[in-house]
């Protein structure tokens, strides 16, 4: 094969690889040598060299064939705004930008307005849209109930809201609907009797978000396939600007290449460099996803490095929780090392560019924990993070936004050593409302004792996430429904956190009876010595009769029910117990208030008299509640102590206010030692999780003690879910 036909071919493979038809690209290849030249330059100028989705291919052959050359000097910042493009219907808009250019002369403000960059739609922004257009078709909606087209609905917010996520407006209908409707009913899950009357077709805008709401833009979700393969870092980046105004052009020599190739053979490199000067919080977990998670998915290798340059701040403790945390979420590190491993080599490059005049040292003579007292100089973040990365031959250094200022510098110093530089990326920060996910303010509530420890179940501390219960898959998933952008200063809402954390416990946390506030019952009309077991399901969608699917509950002539579930007055809206009503104990009978006894002060419940239906010939549609009986005649059921948890902080974001410390919430964290359990609990060990019926999903925690077990709430059940018969 001739040198020609064998780029013709490359041609093709890189032009099928975005996205173009065959004819497309088999026409450019034969006919427009400089287009193909420019769309070439263009692929791997935008890093989409190993492939992307076809509408953002699309979009680079467009800034090929149709930008007037009178703009190619927006030609950089242009491809640099299509890749940053998050979701699906900023590259339509753009696409249609391109189809009008001939009209008009090319600005890039008026397409990054017309794209929609930079504009950031907030969660409390689709609520607000989401509620417009409900209150708007609240009519239609209660008419229709769920076989509302909630497509529609989905089009009418994004004609208000066109740069939102259609995935958070679809979850949000779904919330709203669930709010508004309660559960589904069996009519609602009847097929409509179709008509034949001719339907109209969905408007364009309803279509696309349709099409983006069920077909997520993988690239919307995850970019880092995106990211340039190892034997691309011949060219690390395109400019670096210093303060004078100089622009350096770098990258990699051939000979560095090369020898980089051969140690790595051509693998990706990744590394999770954690500081061990605190506990990791759950940003730490997307910098881990981001690592550990391009190494995987490329088949390559991703270092744990400690980066421990400043020994004041760090411990032992700290290094031996990061290790066990790491591995807890599920990481393998390919090796652990820490930067004082290269202090030698980070003294001796620091020696040479002491003598050409580059570089000073900071003396400071603190014990090192890993190092012990063999230096008394320290190297600082700057110096050694970019060194480290070139020693260890990392292909991608991925950091977050706060250090792309520093770029300048990780280049400057691996040009000036003559060392092998990485593919440097940075993507925003992970802050999640509610809390505070910096170490210096984490460190202060632990060491004045705001809370009880780094694992406090209210901190988003890993460790205080792993006692309350949340899992490394729930995280994971959560991580990737977010994405993994370069918009910053964005607040992720708790409840998306929350929502994971249900999905995954909601299939996997068997069902369980306990209540927080026991109220007395007895069944008048049941004998004192009997007692009845009966099979409560472990799993209520599980259709089988299998013994395995059940757990024994008693019923005695003495049960209990949550306080909050009796009134003395009853109400059209309530499903609740009250005199003279009739409801049913969940997984047992239906029982009928006959007569309630009052404390002294005759408003205070201290005992209700009711009568339970054996044979079930009234089974009421409403108000089903869970309960808890005394096992035997006068034993008291299993006590055992429930923690229930809050939001950490009032406000959404605290770390803005000047007295954060005051924003804490004094009701974050509620204690009832004497909760009432089903007899089975009583072999709970140590994280097991369970969903207490009606209060939440709960995990057993570590301050359990033979004597009594400890619960703590991981989160609650829907809000619909928590009212009687829901």
């Amino acid at each position: 094969m001739s040198v020609k036909d064998e780029n013709s071919k490359k041609s093709m493979e890189l032009f099928l690889k975005i996205g173009l038809n065959e004819k497309t690209a088999s026409n450019t290849i034969e006919n427009n040598k400089k287009l193909m030249s420019d769309l070439t330059a263009i692929i791997y100028e935008a890093g989409a060299s190993d492939g992307c989705d076809k509408t953002t291919g699309n979009l680079l052959y467009c800034v090929a064939t149709r930008l007037p050359i009178s703009a190619r000097m927006n030609r950089s910042d242009l491809i640099k705004c299509i890749m940053s493009f998050k979701l699906p219907a900023q590259r339509n808009a753009a696409i249609k930008y391109f189809e009008d250019i001939e009209s008009k002369d090319f600005n890039m403000n008026e397409f990054e307005e017309a794209c929609g960059v930079g504009v950031d739609v907030s969660a409390e922004d689709i609520e607000k849209t989401v509620s417009e257009i409900f209150e708007e078709n609240n009519n239609s909606i209660l008419e229709k109930r769920y076989r509302t087209n909630e497509g529609k609905l989905l089009g009418d917010v994004l004609k208000k809201l066109p740069w939102a996520d259609p995935q958070i407006v679809q979850k949000v209908i779904g919330e709203k609907m669930c709010e508004m409707l309660g559960e589904r009913t069996a009519a609602d899950n009847e097929k409509p009797v179709k008509k034949k009357e001719k339907k109209e077709k969905p408007a364009k805008v309803e279509k696309a978000a349709a099409e983006a709401a069920s077909k997520p833009c993988e690239e919307v979700l995850n970019p880092l396939p995106i990211l340039p393969p190892p034997d691309h870092n011949i060219k690390v980046h395109t400019e670096v600007s210093f303060s004078d105004g100089s622009v350096l052009r770098y990258s990699n020599t051939r000979e560095l290449l090369d020898k980089h190739l051969k140690a790595t053979g051509g693998n990706v490199y990744t590394r999770f460099p954690p500081e061990p000067n605190g506990y990791l919080h759950i940003g730490h977990a997307k910098a881990m996803y981001v690592n550990f998670g391009l190494a995987k998915d490329r088949g390559g290798c991703c270092y744990l490095r400690f980066d421990d340059t400043n020994p004041e701040a760090e411990k032992r403790e700290y290094i031996t929780h990061i290790e066990e945390i790491v591995n807890w979420m599920g990481w393998k590190p390919f090796k652990i090392t820490y930067t004082s491993d290269y202090f030698q080599e980070l003294y001796d490059l620091a020696v040479e560019l002491i003598r050409r005049g580059h570089a000073y040292v900071d003396h400071q003579f603190t014990l090192h924990p890993h190092a012990g007292d063999k230096w008394c100089i320290y190297p600082s973040y700057d110096y050694a993070h970019c060194i480290v990365d070139s020693l260890e031959n990392i292909t991608h250094s991925l950091c977050t936004l706060e250090f792309e200022t520093r770029r300048a510098s990780y280049y400057w110093l691996l040009h000036s050593l003559g060392l092998y530089m990485p593919h440097v990326w940075e993507y925003s920060r992970l802050n999640i409302t509610n809390t505070v996910m910096s170490k210096r303010k984490l460190n202060q509530i632990v060491t004045d004792k705001h809370v009880h420890g780094w694992d406090d179940p209210r901190l988003m501390t890993l460790a205080g996430l792993r006692r309350r219960g949340v899992t490394p898959t729930a995280m994971n998933e959560f991580i990737k429904g977010i994405g993994i952008t370069r918009s910053d200063g964005s607040i992720i809402n708790m409840n998306r956190l929350e929502s994971h954390i249900r999905m995954e416990l909601h299939d996997s946390a068997p069902r369980t009876m306990v209540l927080v506030h026991p109220l007395k019952v007895v069944i008048t009309n049941m004998e004192s010595d009997k007692v009845i077991e009966l099979d409560a399901k472990i799993w209520p969608e599980n259709k089988s009769n299998d013994p395995s699917s059940f757990y024994k509950v008693p019923f005695s002539r003495v049960v209990y029910i949550e306080r909050g579930d009796f009134r003395l007055k009853d109400s059209k809206d309530y499903y609740g117990l009250a005199l003279g009503k009739t409801v049913m104990l969940r997984h047992g009978f239906p029982i009928k208030c006959t007569d309630v006894v009052l404390a002294d002060d005759n408003e205070t419940v201290v005992e209700i008299h009711a009568e339970y239906d054996p044979e079930k010939k009234t089974i009421p549609k409403k108000g089903f509640l869970h309960w808890v009986a005394e096992p035997a005649p006068g034993k008291e059921p299993l006590k055992v102590e429930v923690r229930l948890f809050d939001k950490l902080f009032y406000s959404e974001n605290p770390g803005e206010l000047e007295n954060w410390l005051d924003d804490i919430n004094t009701y974050s964290r509620v204690v009832v030692s004497d909760a009432f359990a089903v007899p089975t609990l009583k072999e709970a060990a140590l994280g097991d999780k369970f969903q207490f019926e009606r209060l939440g999903y709960f995990v057993v925690d570590k301050d359990s003690t033979p004597e009594k077990l400890v619960f703590n709430r991981t989160v609650t059940l829907k809000e619909s879910s928590s009212k009687p018969g829901k």
